[in-house]
């Protein structure tokens, strides 16, 4: 596990992030669903890969029965590893756990059609560890993100 594939920051307002980050200060992004309500957005970037999406949304996407509150517990910051394969995602967690970690969310399959779970480093840091069938790397197992 000695990578970081993406960040992800919850924002308040997708629509106005959009404008912020593409328009005003030109980094190249991919926009998932409509420009007037994205779904998510990732930013076509070196290296680690930045991605937003809606704060409330990335709660429940972390716990949908009993999301962190926003604030104090979530600082609207995820951190993500994306695995290979399915078992990747859960030789990781079974990593994290012996290590210490506190498990949010077993992997399992999600909405979008991947594979996902959640854990928290001893600092309280949300680590997201998915895999998803389609998903492409490049030669330094960097996520290739593009759109269909």
């Amino acid at each position: 596990m000695n990578r970081l594939n993406l960040i992800t920051l919850g924002v308040k307002n997708m629509v106005e992030s959009l404008k912020f980050y593409r328009d005003g200060l030109g980094f190249e992004v991919l926009v998932y669903g409509d420009e007037t309500n994205p779904d998510v957005i990732f930013f076509n970037n070196a290296g680690t890969r930045i991605s937003l999406f809606q704060i409330e949304r990335l709660t429940k996407d972390i716990n949908e029965t009993n999301p962190p509150a926003v604030g104090e517990e979530f600082g609207g910051i995820t951190l993500s590893y994306n695995g290979k394969s399915k078992d990747e995602v859960n030789e990781v967690f079974l990593l994290a756990e012996k290590a210490g970690a506190k498990i949010v969310k077993e992997p399992e399959t999600v909405f979008w059609g991947g594979y996902s779970g959640y854990f928290q480093d001893p600092n309280g840091y949300y680590w997201e560890v998915a895999y998803g069938e389609t998903w492409e790397f490049d030669q330094n197992d960097m996520l290739i993100i593009q759109k269909d």
